[in-house]
């Protein structure tokens, strides 16, 4: 049974031209977690959103993750023990260093129960797709979780946060790492 491809988007949703929305449209067998319409910072009331949509999901799940949501997928399996086929962790933040003007306080994060971020490892296959400048979170600090989490690291290059800010609509690179997670 081919994987269910199931979009874990950050704290910004669904954005029209952002790689995630893309590639859930170009893919027959792609869900998505649906935003949130209240307590959109809350990182249990995220959690409890991907949750449900696993729930639902009959067969293997593949996780694609961006940003808070590589936060909301190594939550999610901190708490709950459910089978994974894998996951794409794609430029996390770093929520324990503060972030630019703009972007909510470690003290907001912590409030909202996004910290401390779990450094264990994951129990399912992940890659971890690293940008050398990311405004959100430094290669080194991003390489060193995903060796924590037990994730294949993946250098990027200079591809900003990924997202539409920093020039990326299509990213062909997530099919290949989608596919060497849904081939394993």
């Amino acid at each position: 049974m081919k994987p269910t491809i199931l979009i874990v988007p950050g704290l910004r949703d669904h954005v029209p031209e952002h790689w995630q929305t893309l590639l859930e449209a170009s893919l027959p067998n792609a869900v998505s977690v649906p935003p949130l319409e209240q307590d959109k910072l809350n990182c249990g009331a995220r959690v409890a959103a991907l949750d449900a949509v696993i729930a639902r999901i009959g067969g293997p799940v593949v996780l694609v993750a961006h940003s808070a949501g590589v936060m909301i997928t190594v939550q999610w399996a901190k708490r709950h023990n459910r089978a994974i086929h894998g996951a794409l962790l794609a430029t996390p933040p770093d929520f324990e260093t503060p972030l630019p003007a703009g972007h909510s306080s470690m003290e907001v994060l912590d409030q909202n129960g996004w910290l401390p971020v779990p450094r264990t490892a994951l129990p399912f296959p992940s890659i971890v797709a690293a940008s050398r400048n990311d405004p959100l979170a430094s290669f080194d600090r991003v390489a060193a979780l995903a060796s924590e989490w037990g994730s294949r690291l993946v250098d990027l290059g200079n591809v900003g946060h990924l997202n539409p800010a920093a020039g990326y609509g299509e990213w062909p690179q997530a099919h290949e790492l989608i596919a060497e997670l849904t081939n394993r």
